[in-house]
């Protein structure tokens, strides 16, 4: 009686250890892979910020045209404004901050465009090389937010995936780690633009 007792005893210990690294391993990886996602909106908020630190550069070269339009840049620099002022962490990261977010960013793409399809009205300002250099270098910016917003994409999902599967989402719910909002695409992007000639 005693023996079988024992065994018990053994046994009942070693699945408490055995659920006790599951645990600790489970617990370690949602952990990692939160910090993956931390570090990926890092990133992404790396990348829109030398944009929007290149965007000034960009509106004092403009400013220097003589009779360049007031009004284009006024939208530039406030939607300059309103991007750079929406900021929160990578643990705050809802639908509905990420939206604010796309949506502010989204204005100051608006505003940049209208911004470079005005300046072809002026051709010594496009020809200046410090305007050329600043054109390039938001080119090459724009393509790090495109990929900056892919990776952080990628350690969302990976991040989501392990928090929501069977049995992590129970040990994850038991610490707090709940699922994460990516970035969607624009509303209507799912749609051709139309071409007219």
């Amino acid at each position: 009686m005693k023996g079988s007792r024992n065994i018990i005893i053994l046994v009942i210990l070693a699945l408490a250890v055995m659920l006790g690294f599951w645990g600790c391993n489970g617990y370690n990886g949602v952990v990692k892979e939160d910090e993956n996602v931390k570090k990926a909106w890092n990133n992404v908020q790396t990348d829109y910020q030398k944009r929007s630190d290149l965007v000034g550069n960009l509106v004092n070269t403009v400013k220097g045209a003589a009779n360049f339009e007031k009004e284009t840049l006024t939208q530039v620099i406030e939607a300059r404004a309103k991007a750079t002022s929406i900021n929160f962490t990578a643990d705050q990261l809802t639908e509905e901050n990420i939206k604010k977010f796309n949506d502010a960013q989204g204005q100051m793409t608006g505003a940049l465009s209208k911004l470079l399809a005005v300046v072809e009205n002026y051709p010594d300002l496009k020809a200046t090389q410090n305007f050329t250099q600043l054109q390039g270098q938001l080119e090459g910016i724009e393509n790090d937010v495109k990929n900056s917003r892919r990776q952080f994409n990628e350690a969302v999902n990976t991040y989501n995936v392990k928090v929501r599967s069977f049995p992590m989402n129970i040990l994850a719910g038991m610490f707090g780690f709940k699922a994460k909002a990516g970035f969607s695409a624009e509303p209507g992007a799912d749609k051709a633009p139309k071409v007219e000639f």
